[in-house]
């Protein structure tokens, strides 16, 4: 099996997880406060990861293009989180998670009309519909 196959359902069973987890610990606080708390956590971890894998080294030869698109994509994610954990606050896991993983089918399709990924599109249409009639 690839290694990006064994990372992509490992990165689904922590996904799933999350939300339990995340159900739980934001019964009593105000779910803005369980976002940050779950934030420096989450920075702590990736930070011990990278030192882990002695990759600090190379942040000093990232673009600036890069620079400018992590950024951008760490405001979504804390726009997500942020919306996410209220959304969990206030409703059910069931009802909030199928809802909340619609953002499959939005990068299935943002992939395809940014960066063209046609290949195989009948198979990865149908593998996107499928995830669809599932979720």
């Amino acid at each position: 099996m690839q290694l990006w196959l064994v990372a992509a359902f490992a990165s689904a069973l922590f996904a799933g997880i999350v939300s339990i987890l995340a159900k739980c610990g934001i019964k009593t606080i105000d779910s803005d406060v369980a976002t940050a708390l779950r934030t420096c956590v989450v920075a702590v971890f990736t930070w011990v990861m990278v030192a882990i894998a002695g990759s600090a080294g190379t942040i000093g030869g990232i673009s600036p293009k890069s620079w400018l698109f992590l950024a951008l994509s760490g405001l979504a994610t804390g726009g997500s989180w942020i919306c996410y954990f209220k959304a969990l606050s206030i409703g059910d896991v069931n009802k909030v998670v199928p809802i909340d993983k619609s953002s499959t089918l939005m990068a299935v399709v943002l992939s395809i009309a940014l960066f063209n990924e046609t290949g195989d599109l009948g198979l990865r249409l149908a593998g996107t519909a499928l995830v669809a009639a599932c979720g």
